[in-house]
């Protein structure tokens, strides 16, 4: 049995922001069948403070990162969780890295400085009944880990950085450099510098044994400097231990024959059952009940999903027959583009801004077409969420929508292999030929029930990715597939 400690910043169903949140809710129950256990390392905001329970108290420091704190062990909503109590930190309201303004927290650094640190600690084996084999630190809030495991070393439980996002690489001023308790080591190998500033990711990537990402296409991408972000030299350099691992979802959560957010159940035999959650989907979001494909969005509204594109393209949609739901929050801009086409386009348009998990699961159970048109994605999960659904999705050939999509070309829909819709590159008028395409699809009703069959019989589970990883961390421990310690 390999013993894994998670370390996250969010984790559903307890705290979520986005697809992480996801992922790392769904990895230990993925992982379980290959004789992983794993804990998950969370910061103790007050919703996982809340939601703990049958807490025992690991170990306790009277100045954790600027304040007292304490690792408290117990259960929560399924979950094996390690708190890292630090009021000081942790105890605000919201969202974990905004303030009510929607700016970033301006102890960011501080705060997920600590959750690394915290790891790190767990993994010297000092606190009784803790002692991870491997430690899987998810994007920049936990790259510091590895770094803290390097530096200055001792016992060492080898960290597995995955990049989720390298957008996101967690850069700050040099000025916290004293206060992050690294050995001066980071700073005189450039681990942690970068252009006269701070990278959490950066630290990760350079000083773990193996990396991970989030598709296979996307491991290729981020070693261009198109999609690398500045980090693409370093992953061409450790291109031999760079491991792309597709994400998958949680199919106990999202099972369309059980989900009870939706308004009628179905099966990938029975999708005319679709029909009750479209029609509960167009009298929420005030939509009348002409035929034509349900486009949908749920998505944050950024530049990097595309989404600005799309905005310029509601009013061509409509015109040729579709309507669009959006369900999301993002960039003011957009925002007030989606809410502009409603009252453009009324019993055609529909926005609702905001973040609603129950309604995420009616749009994908309802909807027709599910657009995820990004300029960059890693994994993705809301194409996955679709496959599942028998809602087709429209996407962008990039990272792991790349790899998760087959493309109704005529070869394809002739085979019967189709399970949605693929263009490139990531521009409007590739995004307007791929919507005409999927309304020219949803018109030949056999071919459209069979891309919803055959999306709906994908493996989307975490089975295979869940075995992948498995092996992944035998391979950090030198242990053949049948548990032994290599010779």
């Amino acid at each position: 049995m390999i013993d894994v400690l998670s370390v996250a910043s969010e984790a559903y169903p307890l705290i979520k922001t986005g697809g992480l949140a996801d992922v790392v809710g769904a990895l230990p129950a993925a992982l379980a069948a290959h004789d992983v256990t794993m804990r998950t390392l969370l910061p103790g905001y007050p919703a996982v403070m809340g939601a703990i329970e049958n807490t025992r108290s690991l170990a306790a420091y009277p100045n954790f990162f600027g304040g007292p704190a304490e690792l408290l062990a117990g259960r929560a909503k399924g979950l094996d969780i390690i708190a890292v109590r630090a009021d000081h930190l942790y105890d605000r309201p919201g969202n974990p890295y905004l303030q009510p303004n929607r700016q970033d927290w301006p102890d960011n650094w501080r705060r997920f400085a600590a959750l690394s640190f915290a790891a790190y600690e767990l993994s010297r084996g000092l606190v009784d009944g803790v002692a991870p084999d491997i430690l899987h630190c998810h994007d920049w809030q936990a790259a510091l880990t590895p770094a803290y495991v390097r530096y200055p070393g001792g016992r060492r439980a080898p960290p597995l950085p995955p990049v989720h996002n390298i957008a996101f690489q967690g850069l700050f001023g040099w000025e916290i450099f004293n206060d992050l308790r690294l050995d001066y080591r980071a700073a005189r190998e450039s681990t942690i510098e970068y252009y006269g500033k701070i990278n959490y990711l950066k630290a990760g990537l350079q000083v773990a044994d193996m990396l991970t990402t989030v598709s296979p296409t996307y491991a290729l991408e981020i070693k261009t400097p198109e999609y690398g972000m500045g980090l693409e030299g370093i992953l061409q350099a450790r291109a031999d231990v760079l491991v792309g691992i597709t994400n998958g979802i949680d199919d106990r959560e999202w099972d369309p024959q059980t989900d009870g957010t939706l308004h009628t159940h179905f099966g990938h035999n029975s999708t005319e059952q679709r029909h009750g959650n479209r029609r509960a989907l167009e009298l929420r979001f005030d939509l009348d009940d002409s035929p034509g494909p349900l486009f949908s969005v749920v998505s944050r509204l950024t530049r990097q999903k595309g989404l600005d594109m799309l905005v310029e393209l509601v009013d061509q949609l409509v015109e040729h027959g579709g309507k669009l739901i959006v369900l999301g929050s993002g960039d003011a801009d957009l925002e007030d583009g989606f809410a502009g086409a409603a009252l453009r386009h009324p019993g055609k348009v529909g926005f609702i801004r905001a973040y609603d998990e129950p309604m995420s699961h009616l749009i994908q159970g309802g909807a027709d077409v599910m657009v995820v048109p990004s300029r960059f994605e890693p994994c993705g999960l809301t194409q996955l969420y679709g496959l599942r659904y028998g809602c087709i999705p429209l996407v962008s050939r990039v990272g792991g929508l790349a790899d998760t999509v087959i493309d109704a070309n005529e070869a394809a829909v002739e085979a019967g292999v189709a399970t949605g819709i693929v263009f490139a590159p990531a521009t409007p008028q590739a995004l307007m030929d791929a919507i005409r395409r999927a309304i020219a699809l949803y018109g030949r009703e056999k071919v459209w029930r069979k891309m919803q069959r055959r999306g709906m019989k994908s493996d989307v589970s975490w089975e295979a990715s869940g075995e992948k990883y498995a092996k992944l961390y035998k391979k950090l421990l030198g242990m053949s597939d049948n548990g032994d310690a290599d010779s």
